[in-house]
């Protein structure tokens, strides 16, 4: 992951970087490791939103402003939440926890980070669709059709 010159050093070679949502009205800080895991999911809900993903812990994620322009979505087990802008609708960061992440997490959508170079990310892929978590993730993609 090529991260953009925009961020200030952090602890550890963690790079601070500044997102937000389509509209500006939800601004956060993240502080992300240069070989940070970016993952995608074929889960219903990561279907639908095409996230691109990191997961951080809670203190390295500060919600900046737009706290009460948020929409929350839950489903399922509870595991995690999605926060939505609503005015824009765009899906920006999700807080968790789950044992096998190491408790609670903030999943950051790397999309709304500034200065972050994507298309250069070395990208995992999880089946959520087929709650094949214990398979872990691989280099390519999961079918959607079944669990391989």
């Amino acid at each position: 992951m090529r991260v953009g010159s925009r961020g200030m050093e952090a602890v550890m070679g963690e790079k601070t970087q500044v997102g937000s949502c389509h509209c500006g009205a939800v601004r956060f800080e993240v502080d992300v490791a240069p070989d940070a895991r970016v993952s995608r999911c074929n889960c219903t809900i990561c279907r639908r939103t095409a996230v691109t993903s990191t997961v951080v812990k809670p203190a390295a994620f500060r919600l900046l402003a737009g706290k009460g322009n948020l929409s929350e979505y839950q489903w399922g087990a509870r595991i995690s939440k999605r926060f939505f802008c609503k005015t824009c609708g765009i899906h920006c960061f999700g807080p968790g926890h789950l044992p096998e992440l190491g408790g609670d997490y903030v999943s950051v959508n790397l999309s709304c980070v500034d200065g972050l170079e994507l298309d250069e990310a070395k990208i995992v892929y999880w089946d959520g669709r087929h709650d094949n978590w214990q398979m872990g993730p691989r280099n390519t993609p999961w079918p959607v059709g079944s669990a391989a």
